[in-house]
Formats: structure tokens, C-alpha cells, sequence
């Protein structure tokens, strides 16, 4: 079994991602990543250092149960153990009521709220067996309280506070803690794209967000959970 912490970090491969898997390294945990692109997996083995054999990528559907189960009975094969759980696969869509459609509120569900279920589903039985782990999901400042024009969004993310906040009370007293971090405007390339005339002086740098996370799966959060940490 692996002494060092052993982290999953799914939609690691993306900005903020990548931001969480390196500091997650620089931690000295060991860092297992499931992806869906093949161009995100190389933008991040393009930051790691080649010898560096304490990270596994993986292609996976973290939105499918049954390869997110395999995909972690990988992990424990491989580490035996499973001790941080960040669930960060998520999408934005515009859209009040009115303007989304079936097809835009399903994907928005799918890749927000889904994802976190899959994962945490195939990781936290490994974490009771073991008494011992932390769950962080990635939710959204702009949902407290929920606001409108993104109904899709809105709600998806809504529901992965619930979803955090549920499990921390079926989880609790257990050794398993369970948290979510709500980012606000995180300044990625995406947003960038989808904003290129907004004010970005008040947008979040990935790095800040990474910290928050990591903090959570510290030692020192050993007594906080069901916690909605606002960066």
C-alpha cells in the first residue's frame, strides 16, 4: 500500500484542474486523474515532470458509473488506498427558462451534478471501509443565492451543494469529511473567450481556488465539514 496520501481529482485535465493536481503534487500526494479529451490529458503531462510516477491519467467517463467504478478500483489497485476525492467536471450554459432546452438542461445536469454522484459514489465506500478521507466538490458563488439567466447551471450546482451537505451528514462522526468550494468568476481561457469585454480585475485566479481545495483536504480541516468555502 502507498504511504503518501492518494488523491482522485476528476475533470483535472481542465483549468482549474490542472491548478488542483499540481498543488495537490506539491503536497506529495499521489494524484489520479480520469479524462475525457486527449488534447487536456497532454496539456497536462506537459506540466508534470516526465518521471514523475506518482500521477495516473486515464481515460474515463466520470459521467458513467460503471467506468468510474473501474476507473477507481484501478486506483486501489494500484495505491491501495483512496484518501481525497475532488470531484471539479463541470460546464456552464446561458439560458433562462425560457431560452433552454431539453437537450441544454440534461448536459448541465450531466456534467455538474451527475459527475460528483458517479464519483463520489465509487470512491466513498473505500473511504468508510477505511475511516478515513475528504470529499470536495466544486459548486459556484453565483448560486448563493440562486440567480437567474442560467437556469441549467443554476440548479445543477444547487444541487451539488445539496448533494455535498447530505453526504457530510451521512458521512459524519465516520472520519470522512465532505465540503464544496463556490468559486466565483474563476479567470480561465474559457471565460476569457465567452467574456472578452468583461471587467476580469475581480475574477478569481485558478491558483486561489486550488489552495482552498487543498486546504480542505488537509489535516487541518479534520473538523470541517458540510462547509460551503466562498473564494
Amino acid at each position: 500500500m502507498t504511504s503518501q496520501r492518494v488523491a482522485i481529482v476528476t475533470g483535472g485535465t481542465g483549468a482549474l484542474g490542472q491548478a488542483v493536481v499540481l498543488k495537490l503534487l506539491a503536497d506529495a500526494a499521489a494524484v489520479a486523474v480520469p479524462y475525457a479529451v486527449e488534447a487536456e490529458a497532454k496539456a497536462l503531462r506537459a506540466r508534470l515532470q516526465p518521471d514523475d510516477d506518482r500521477v495516473l491519467l486515464e481515460a474515463a467517463d466520470v459521467a458513467d458509473g460503471r467506468a468510474m467504478r473501474r476507473f477507481v478500483d484501478g486506483v486501489m489497485g494500484r495505491h491501495g488506498r483512496i484518501d481525497i476525492l475532488v470531484a471539479a467536471v463541470g460546464g456552464f450554459a446561458p439560458g433562462g427558462l425560457v431560452e433552454t432546452d431539453r437537450a441544454t438542461w440534461d448536459r448541465m445536469l450531466l456534467l455538474n451534478l451527475t459527475t460528483a454522484f458517479t464519483a463520489a459514489h465509487a470512491v466513498v465506500e473505500h473511504m468508510l471501509a477505511a475511516g478515513r478521507g475528504r470529499v470536495i466538490t466544486v459548486a459556484s458563488r453565483a448560486v448563493v443565492p440562486p440567480s437567474g439567466g442560467f437556469i441549467g447551471y443554476t440548479v445543477a450546482k444547487a444541487g451539488v451543494i445539496a448533494l455535498t451537505q447530505a453526504l457530510a451528514e451521512e458521512t459524519r462522526g465516520r472520519g470522512i469529511t465532505v465540503n464544496a468550494v463556490l468559486p466565483s468568476t474563476m479567470d480561465t481561457p474559457a471565460n476569457r473567450a465567452a467574456m472578452p469585454d468583461a471587467d476580469r480585475r475581480g475574477w478569481v485566479p485558478v491558483e486561489s481556488v486550488a489552495e482552498a481545495i487543498a486546504f480542505l483536504a488537509s489535516d487541518a480541516a479534520a473538523h470541517i465539514t458540510g462547509s460551503l468555502l466562498t473564494v
